[in-house]
């Protein structure tokens, strides 16, 4: 039997708690399938995005089980150095 969810008839925002995750794979041509309101990695690195308004840069020295609240269409696999990553969304 599934898990009672006693807020399922409360709107979800941007400070809500995630309900979904993606995997990331990094790619220079392709946005993500679904924009995450969060990155998380599972090996520290830097993670090169296109964020939402359309600006490109890297998130620099990220660490392993950290969610950074950051709203990227595109990681990128150019200068992207750490893995395991995953949108909280």
């Amino acid at each position: 039997m599934p898990a009672k969810d006693t807020f399922a008839n409360i709107g979800s925002g941007l400070d809500s708690p995630a309900t979904g995750l993606i995997t990331i794979l990094p790619d220079d041509n392709a946005d993500l399938t679904i924009m995450p309101r969060a990155l998380m990695v599972g090996t520290a690195g830097d993670v090169a995005v296109i964020m939402k308004d359309g600006t490109l840069g890297t998130l620099p020295a990220l660490q392993p089980g950290v969610p950074y609240p950051v709203r990227v269409s595109r990681v990128l696999a150019t200068d992207t150095s750490a893995t395991g990553i995953v949108g909280l969304y």
